[in-house]
């Protein structure tokens, strides 16, 4: 087959067409969804590979696997089209109506428990928006795994991406009761140290600062922690069962708070809020479906159980 001339070939077909067979699978898949065949979807495919001069699949007889040209061009070729999907739906006035695939990245608690509510409100609200719902305790890589966002507990330094603060995660310290003895629970940080603890290696090991709510005043707890574990749910686990007293955000243990399950140890006291964020890279227009789905969460993180608005309001 001659190398086709630009002339000849709708570049922005043949991306689509590849994008649509890395998802939908193989090539008569792909075929089926966009409504042709499968001899024209492999047309397309090598005119895209001679185009550009690249091998972007590797293919036998029982598997399509992409080449590692493949997986730039295919994470670039989703980029291009959302960028024209947007540009032609503002061009038209449509860029209120949100639509399309969103594909976001989220911490596994976070994206297993708390805001799959959330997510199933806006799916409900954005009927023709569908998402792709990753979740790894890791930084986003954008560009090469098509992310268009992501939702991140800390900070966030890098000043190519925009960053929405979406709520704040309170972190207090719990225990089962009567994990101290008898009479009441400990009030002051200093009581602290006897108790048997938990450690979240992501957070803290052996010690942690507290703040007074109200005075400001700081105080550093040392602990001997009996356990270690980089799990929220290990760690809530082993309170439960009363292994040791832990620090742990507030909206993972708000229904054992309610339930009497586990109580607060030094109520007036706790460590630095973690900031939640929704990010994502600056771009000149972003998708509908992008900004209603920040809209969505700014709206419903706050008033989740355990967490609070931006600043502590």
């Amino acid at each position: 087959m001659s190398k086709p001339t630009s002339a000849g070939v709708d570049r922005l077909e043949l991306m689509q067409t590849f994008v649509r067979i890395v998802e939908a699978g193989s090539l008569s898949a792909a075929a089926v969804q966009l409504g042709s065949t499968q001899p024209t979807i492999s047309r397309r495919l090598q005119w895209l590979e001679k185009l550009l001069g690249l091998r972007l699949l590797q293919r036998s007889t029982h598997a399509m696997k992409l080449t590692a040209d493949g997986e730039r061009c295919y994470a670039h070729a989703k980029a291009l089209l959302e960028n024209w999907a947007a540009v032609e739906a503002d061009l038209r006035g449509a860029k209120d109506q949100p639509r399309g695939h969103l594909r976001v990245l989220a911490p596994h608690a976070f994206g297993q428990e708390l805001l799959v509510a959330p997510l199933a409100r806006f799916l409900a609200e954005y009927p023709e928006v569908n998402v792709d719902w990753l979740l790894q305790d890791r930084a986003a890589d954008f560009i090469a795994e098509g992310i268009d966002c992501a939702i991140r507990v800390g900070e966030v330094d890098d000043p190519a991406l925009v960053a929405v603060r979406l709520a704040e995660v309170p972190r207090i310290l719990v225990a089962v009761p009567g994990l101290w003895g008898e009479g009441p629970p400990p009030q002051r940080p200093a009581d602290l140290a006897a108790l048997p603890w938990l450690s979240l290696r992501q957070f803290y090991r052996d010690e942690f600062e507290l703040q007074q709510q109200g005075s400001g005043r700081h105080e550093r707890v040392r602990i001997a922690p009996r356990m270690s574990t980089d799990s929220l749910y290990a760690a809530r686990s082993a309170v439960r069962e009363g292994v040791g007293a832990a620090l742990l955000s507030a909206w993972l243990v708000a229904d054992d708070l309610a339930s009497g399950r586990l109580c607060r140890l030094v109520p007036d006291w706790e460590a630095a809020p973690l900031p939640v964020h929704l990010i994502y890279p600056y771009a000149r227009l972003y998708p509908a479906r992008l900004r209603a789905f920040a809209d969505c969460m700014k709206r419903a993180m706050p008033g989740i159980a355990g967490m609070r608005p931006p600043g502590g309001g």
